[in-house]
């Protein structure tokens, strides 16, 4: 494949990249932005003292508690003047995450998005239907950047409006589709259940922001009628998304190191892991002017993959996003992570990908009950049967009991947007 926005990069050239890019950001953060110059003077650092890349270890680590304290511009370190857009992503607390962009910024960011669709294999020719969120949120406005400047047709719809999405792909027949997992599954249900499935032309979906199933990703593949789908990283700290897109290869997800460094370190001591072990994703960006990143902790789990891609592109890879570190929960003193149950329901044909999981308190004792719903074509008679079986391989798998349910296909809520998987009403202790 001819690539003209992926460079082919060796490993010593991102080496070099990256160690210029860490030097220049230092330097720009320490320059300009009191709230690192502070950080980095706490540590003893100065930015004359990056020599190599070992020397990104000593450096401070930056946390979403940082942005909200620097609420309503943290990081920034340049002129308010030089600022030509911010967004902001919904903290999970109180004030939201709001980051600026610069114009190289929002250059820097519609490249590295254009690689994904390029990667994808998509071409100018490509219609892509956009249902991500639009406004404050990076998805829709880096989506339609990325789009315009790769040079496909951008359907602009944005999240819901499910009417309106089944009117563009039935009319405007777009060919791919940008969307959150459960959107994607959404749409699916609800071309099979309107019987458009032949009225439609949808060959490729690119979809993220939320862990997802192999079943889950099968199921909507299946139901739109797709030849292949993507799963995307990005996070609005880190530009939006677009920072990495799985390849046709679907053997991990390539990441634009020469545009930011990513390690992957323990949660709990923050030290490196060993290769191909399970971490937090730390970023630090490295032509960032605005809204530059040493060392942000995303507290999204993944692990490195070593070695090369056979689909021939030379950046370097990581598995899919597999929860987030403050996503575990604690039940009966097990750590419980929520894919961990989607990961027992591959196993059960006769039950779908949804499921949601409620934990609460009686008597002192904490109780945990899973909904899943069962597929269309499954006996109910066998509902009883099914449950008992789930719950035991939860146990076996989790080392948890658990009360399951069974519902009937399309029971539970659906979510246009991540779908909240665990509601914990067990209050205060």
């Amino acid at each position: 494949m001819d690539h003209r926005f992926i460079p082919h990069l060796t490993e010593e050239q991102i080496a070099d990249i990256q160690l210029e890019g860490l030097k220049w950001t230092t330097a720009h953060a320490y320059a300009n932005s009191p709230f690192y110059q502070a950080r980095l003077n706490d540590v003893g650092m100065k930015p004359g003292d990056i020599t190599s890349l070992d020397d990104l270890q000593k450096l401070p680590f930056t946390t979403a508690d940082d942005l909200k304290n620097g609420y309503p511009m943290p990081l920034l370190s340049v002129p308010e003047s030089d600022v030509v857009r911010i967004h902001g992503s919904s903290g999970t607390t109180g004030k939201r995450k709001i980051l600026a962009y610069t114009q190289k910024d929002l250059d820097i960011w519609r490249d590295m998005f254009a690689r994904c669709y390029e990667l994808a294999g998509l071409t100018i020719e490509d219609r892509i239907q956009i249902c991500v969120g639009y406004g404050l949120w990076t998805a829709g406005a880096g989506f339609q950047l990325g789009c315009e400047r790769f040079g496909a047709m951008a359907l602009p719809v944005g999240p819901g409006l499910l009417e309106i999405q089944l009117q563009m792909l039935t009319d405007l027949k777009s060919t791919c589709l940008c969307s959150t997992a459960s959107m994607a599954l959404l749409m699916g249900e609800e071309v099979q259940k309107q019987g458009i499935f032949e009225q439609i032309a949808l060959k490729k979906a690119i979809f993220g922001s939320e862990t997802h199933t192999p079943k889950m990703r099968r199921q909507f593949e299946e139901a739109l009628g797709l030849e292949d789908s993507f799963d995307i990283i990005g996070m609005t700290e880190l530009y939006g998304p677009g920072t990495g897109l799985e390849c046709q290869a679907h053997d991990g997800i390539h990441y634009w190191a020469d545009r930011y460094i990513m390690e992957i370190l323990d949660p709990e001591t923050l030290e490196p892991v060993a290769p191909g072990e399970v971490g937090e994703m730390v970023v630090t960006s490295l032509q960032k002017e605005a809204s530059p990143l040493i060392r942000y902790r995303t507290h999204d789990l993944t692990r490195k993959i070593a070695g090369d891609c056979a689909c021939g592109v030379t950046m370097p890879r990581i598995d899919k996003i597999m929860g987030r570190s403050d996503d575990m929960f604690i039940f009966r003193g097990v750590n419980i992570y929520p894919g961990q149950i989607g990961s027992v329901l591959e196993e059960f044909n006769d039950l779908s990908a949804e499921y949601k999981i409620s934990l609460t308190r009686r008597d002192g004792l904490d109780h945990m009950a899973v909904d899943v719903e069962r597929t269309p074509e499954a006996n109910v008679s066998d509902n009883e049967h099914l449950a008992q079986k789930l719950s035991t391989e939860i146990r076996k798998h989790i080392l948890v009991r658990s009360d399951v349910r069974i519902l009937n296909p399309g029971e539970l809520p659906r979510s246009f947007a991540k779908t909240k998987r665990v509601q914990d009403e067990r209050g205060e202790e």
